[in-house]
């Protein structure tokens, strides 16, 4: 199995798992999320969704492209939670808030991994 395989794997796996930690720790999800979005619990449900549908979509090579773009655009409408959590410096777990800083341009890295699988065969 070749390195992009493998990646191509555990960003499928990823995705997959932190979307189900969506439904298991909703409430978790939901203190991240911004005053400005409407009904949080919601906008957590469905970017659950959204993060296991593209993990899912990915693995597939009809699909793969698409759902990189997808999942791109997912992680660029969460950074404001992601910003709102190291601003406001949100408990999450036993994560410290340096982490949280830190967090913000892993997510970058993020998009740069998921873009480069978009064309693994």
């Amino acid at each position: 199995m070749t390195r992009q395989r493998i990646s191509l794997i555990l960003c499928c796996i990823f995705f997959c798992i932190i979307g189900v930690l969506h439904f298991t720790s909703t409430s978790t999800f939901t203190r991240i999320v911004p005053d400005f979005i409407p009904f949080p619990e919601w906008a957590v449900y469905i970017t659950g969704v959204m993060e296991i549908a593209g993990g899912v979509l990915l693995f597939f090579p009809k699909t793969r492209r698409y759902a990189s773009y997808f999942l791109i655009f997912l992680l660029i409408i969460v950074f404001p939670a992601n910003i709102n959590m190291a601003v406001n410096h949100i408990d999450f777990g036993k994560v410290p808030t340096a982490a949280l800083w830190l967090r913000l341009p892993l997510q970058a890295l993020l998009i740069y991994w998921v873009y480069k699988l978009r064309r693994v065969e």
